[in-house]
């Protein structure tokens, strides 16, 4: 086919025009990300092959070589991995058409907007766009690559312009070939850092690739002095070169090492490498195990959340090995889906090397390996929490989202997941500054209290001012702050915490038992009873806005505040499903009014003077809204709103 000119997308453009003017400060990342990039493609052939022997054409021996030219200023990167047929190479090459191009940009906008400063800790590793860091260096790149088990090749070139050729080419072996055409800053001997000098290409490959389970090589050119019988330099005679290749990594797989004799460096070093991450991980698991099932297990908890970590195409799941040989990525099989987060791999000779997805899920090992590994994750939370809570707390702001949505989902999926997770459960609270577990809260709790309490909002500093709070205030009675969109479906499936029932502080009655809340709730009866009509009538002008109208027990200042029913979703609850644009579960909502504020009285003498009159109504109404703002939920209809408090304020 001949020769075709193509648009990078417009994303695509914007960031090769960032790698091109190297925003970056670390150059020489960039030959770990093509050497990971190699790895994975040798990966996905050793997948492959398991099922189809074909595709190896009789090579099994998997290599990446680097090879450096420092006459014509290029590095060429290969694989015998799988290789790319033409239509590949458009769409991984040309046109990343992936969230994470965008979110990366996105987040450089915000970078720049701020004057923060831009890392590539912070970007390339964390939005996976590796291959373009070759243009940091590069002024041109040339791919060359053939698909295993295809005969034709396809050429793929481009200069960080904006565009880029494809055309079909001949290559003897299949994989991919990455030729770099270096900026004229990158090699040479004057240049800060020469990317065609052997040396330095050898201690940048320990220092980022050295556990790439495939061997790493370079030819060497060793120049050599003639020496005589004794061993000795022949002085004056012309030196001798000759090529030695080296293979540059140690592939030793570090999981099948002696704990103690491996440093935390090794660790993350490891982590960073394996998992195309940049920062170091926030905690590790090295674990074996023998007897019925036998594995060694490596598993590391990352410093920060995935950005798209709850989004649909996020895809969880643990490396999968046989006596240390790949056999599957992303085995979702091992970890429950509350643990999504946890990056590492597990090494099985009880495994067999040509098992299928499907069989995974009926092994009866792989289930007996899973269950270890989450006593082990969730047993190092616990030590966490109690020894070092403040590295639990980093762990909680970056991570507590899955633990909480793995207990409402026990709602559906069953088991006892509700009881691993609740003591790790940590929330901002009325009393305390510092965040709190449910074992904290029930254990300062006085003995006449009967529930724990807990309020729902965007914020601490919107929580405080709700009316609802008031009563509780008052009484010192501490209440749980759920910030969090999941927190209360969370609290939902839990129901008790240690016997106590959870209760919402804008649902239902507050339930209070101390003689003076009984007190107040029996004068309260006593004003209902004599205002039933009152009631019964603003809930006939409000009509299907409310399910009832009452006299309030929990306000103290406040004129007016809604309230759900015990049953059915909550206010909150209801704000989250209409964000998620699914508008049929509503809360019963419950307007109460303070008999003891002004407002009353003058409903009262509105209601007395002609129940039937717009005035009365145009109150009625503008309670409820004034109800509705107050929980932060905007008015069907905020003109008529408007209109009604000016008429009000101009009589």
């Amino acid at each position: 086919m001949a020769k075709e000119m193509h648009e990078f997308q417009a994303e695509t453009k914007q960031l090769l025009d960032l790698m091109v003017h190297s925003i970056y400060t670390n150059h020489e990342i960039f030959l770990r990300e093509l050497i990971s990039n190699a790895s994975d493609a040798i990966d996905k052939l050793h997948f492959e092959s398991l099922t189809n022997r074909d595709l190896l054409e009789g090579d099994e021996d998997f290599e990446i070589y680097l090879v450096p030219d420092a006459e014509s200023h290029t590095l060429t990167i290969s694989d015998n991995g799988i290789g790319m047929d033409r239509q590949e190479v458009i769409d991984n090459i040309g046109t990343i058409a992936k969230s994470g191009t965008k979110a990366f940009l996105d987040k450089l906008k915000e970078a720049k907007a701020s004057n923060a400063a831009i890392t590539d800790k912070e970007m390339i590793g964390q939005f996976g766009v590796g291959f373009y860091s070759a243009f940091m260096v590069a002024e041109k790149v040339v791919i060359t690559t053939r698909k295993a088990g295809e005969k034709q090749a396809v050429r793929w070139e481009s200069v960080g312009d904006g565009s880029f050729s494809v055309e079909d080419c001949d290559k003897e072996k299949r994989g991919t070939s990455i030729t770099l055409y270096l900026s004229q800053e990158f090699y040479g001997d004057k240049a800060e850092e020469n990317f065609t000098e052997t040396y330095k290409l050898e201690n940048l490959v320990k220092k980022y690739s050295d556990y790439v389970r495939y061997p790493i090589k370079m030819n060497f050119v060793i120049e050599e002095t003639p020496k005589d019988k004794d061993g000795k330099p022949i002085e004056g005679a012309e030196k001798t070169k000759r090529n030695e290749l080296r293979t540059l990594n140690s592939m030793q797989p570090l999981w099948t090492r002696d704990k103690k004799d491996i440093k935390p460096e090794e660790y993350n070093e490891f982590y960073k490498n394996q998992f195309h991450e940049w920062e170091d991980p926030l905690e590790v698991f090295h674990t074996k195990a023998e007897g019925t099932v036998e594995y060694t297990a490596l598993m590391y908890i990352p410093s920060k959340a995935p950005f798209n970590l709850y989004h649909t195409d996020f895809e969880a799941g643990m490396q999968l090995y046989s006596r240390h040989v790949f056999i599957m990525d992303k085995c979702k099989d091992l970890l429950p889906d509350y643990l999504r987060f946890v990056k590492g791999l597990v090494d099985s000779p009880d495994l067999s090397l040509n098992i299928s997805r499907e069989l995974l899920q009926q092994s009866r090992e792989l289930k007996v390996i899973g269950k270890n590994l989450e006593k082990t994750v969730l047993k190092t939370l616990e030590r966490l929490l109690k020894n070092d809570r403040a590295k639990y707390e980093k762990f909680w702001a970056e991570f507590g989202k899955s633990l909480k949505i793995g207990i409402y989902n026990s709602m559906y999926t069953g088991g006892d997941t509700k009881d691993k997770l609740k003591d790790l459960l940590l929330f901002v609270t009325s009393k305390e500054e510092k965040l709190t577990s449910l074992k904290e809260y029930a254990e300062r709790m006085p003995e006449n209290q009967k529930k724990i309490y807990y309020a729902t909002g965007r914020d601490k500093s919107i929580i405080e001012k709700l009316p609802q709070m008031e009563l509780l205030k008052e009484k010192g009675i501490e209440v749980l702050y759920l910030t969090d969109q999941v927190d209360e479906f969370a609290i939902e499936a839990l129901h008790e915490y240690d016997g106590k029932p959870f209760h919402s502080i804008s649902r239902g009655d507050l339930e209070l038992d101390d003689a003076e809340s009984q007190e107040v709730k029996k004068e309260t009866e006593d004003i209902a009873k004599k205002n039933d009509d009152l009631m019964k009538d603003i809930k006939t002008a409000l009509g299907e806005k409310v399910a009832d109208v009452k006299v309030s027990t929990r306000l103290k200042s406040s004129a007016v505040c809604l309230v759900a029913d015990e049953q059915g979703p909550s206010l909150s609850m209801e704000q989250t499903f209409a964000d998620m644009d699914n508008p049929m579960f509503k809360a019963k909502r419950i307007l109460e009014i303070n008999p003891h504020h002004d407002l009353f009285n003058r409903l009262q003498s509105l209601h007395e003077a002609d129940k039937d009159s717009q005035n009365f109504k145009d109150y009625c109404d503008l309670l409820y809204t004034q109800a509705l703002l107050i929980e932060g939920i905007l008015p069907e209809n905020p003109v008529d709103f408007a209109n009604k408090v000016a008429k009000l304020m101009a009589k």
